[in-house]
């Protein structure tokens, strides 16, 4: 048998040896088979390759890792300083949609400024917090309440942005997805009686990590609260009296004026839509006042409550807030004051108290927050 090789760098035919060389490399052959087979295995090389850098692109390409934004997360939340954001609020607790424009302003460590206007923008509230502490301002009404608490620290709020990157960053179990535009997380909610709020569906902006939207959900995963965000600007410059309660006071006051007296006006008496076992309205009693008709409605059975309904006063002076002993409670459609036994609150002109020494603090929220469906017993 004849056997010659073909030197790679002369391209000339040798008779002496039996080998070819490709490329400076040497493979033994002995007939056109074993040619066609080099060339093979030098294609099918090639195409190992070009796989491996594909697989090096998708990777530095491809998606984010949890660990990798939660990182993200953690690092710009200690580099926050201040921001402002604009969202819409839509609330599903009652027979109707009720929608809300929030507006946000915050400024480390402690200042924030939330106000809260209905659709029709006929109605609004403030929640304010500064050096001299928590207000939470009723501009219709020309009152202002003040209380001594760390709000917003002690509990989740789907419109504040660092609360919802607490949110994620506390919640070692948290689930986590990609979208096209999305970093999406499920958590659970940080709510002080969150057995009927439990979970959070929190949408972040690929680009800049802001918030996008927010689901707070049931225990069926009904989507109760809803936050979509159309604006969020961080790193802002406020005014040196930005969160001044006087100023917002008489700010708010420019957009929605003073309500007069009107003691003649009416209201619709309203029904919790919250049942609780065993318990039902047992009397309704209606006690004429000086400024009109108070609505008294007594819930009796395995355990009791009283909702007490009337007109709202218009507050002389609402330069001078009142001290009040509790907690603003975030009831969705507006901020209430929470105490150990009762839950006040002012919504549309009326106000509410409701008191039980038998409900949890739980169920009181979850009644205080019904009080606004349809006119039924």
């Amino acid at each position: 048998m004849v056997v010659s090789y073909i030197h790679s760098a002369t391209g000339e035919r040798d008779l002496s040896g039996g080998n070819i060389a490709v490329d400076c490399l040497f493979f033994p052959f002995h007939d056109e088979t074993r040619l066609k087979g080099v060339e093979g295995m030098k294609n099918k090389l090639l195409l190992l390759l070009a796989g491996v850098m594909v697989v090096f692109v998708l990777a530095a390409c491809g998606a984010k890792s949890h660990e990798s934004v939660v990182k993200d997360l953690d690092r710009t939340l200690t580099e926050l300083k201040s921001y402002k954001a604009t969202a819409e609020m839509t609330l599903q607790m009652g027979s109707e949609p009720q929608v809300y424009e929030v507006e946000i302003w915050h400024k480390d460590p402690n200042f924030y400024r939330v106000h809260l206007k209905n659709a029709e923008k006929d109605q609004s509230q403030m929640i304010l917090r500064n050096e001299e502490g928590v207000f939470v301002l009723t501009p219709a009404l020309n009152k202002s309440f003040r209380f001594q608490s760390n709000w917003p620290q002690n509990s989740s709020q789907a419109y504040l942005y660092e609360s919802l990157v607490k949110d994620i960053l506390e919640d070692k179990e948290a689930k986590y997805t990609e979208a096209e535009e999305h970093y999406v997380f499920e958590t659970k909610t940080r709510y002080q009686n969150n057995q009927m709020l439990p979970i959070q569906e929190i949408k972040l902006n690929k680009k800049d990590l802001t918030p996008a939207s927010v689901k707070v959900m049931d225990t069926d995963r009904n989507a109760l609260v809803t936050v979509e965000f159309s604006k969020v600007e961080l790193g802002t410059e406020f005014d040196e009296d930005a969160f001044d309660m006087k100023k917002n006071m008489t700010a708010s006051q420019l957009e929605i004026p003073v309500m007069a007296d009107g003691s003649d006006r009416q209201f619709t008496v309203k029904y919790p839509l919250a049942e609780i076992p065993g318990v039902k309205l047992t009397d309704e009693k209606e006690v004429n006042t000086e400024s009109g008709k108070r609505i008294v409605l007594t819930y009796s059975g395995e355990k009791s409550y009283t909702l007490v309904q009337e007109k709202a006063g218009v507050m002389e002076d609402g330069a001078y807030p009142v001290s009040v002993n509790g907690n603003p409670i975030d009831l969705g459609f507006t901020i209430g004051a929470q105490s150990a036994n009762s839950i006040r609150w002012t919504h549309q002109g009326v106000e509410y108290l409701l008191a039980s020494n038998d409900l949890t603090p739980e169920e009181m929220e979850m009644v205080a927050r019904s009080v606004q469906g349809d006119v039924v017993k």
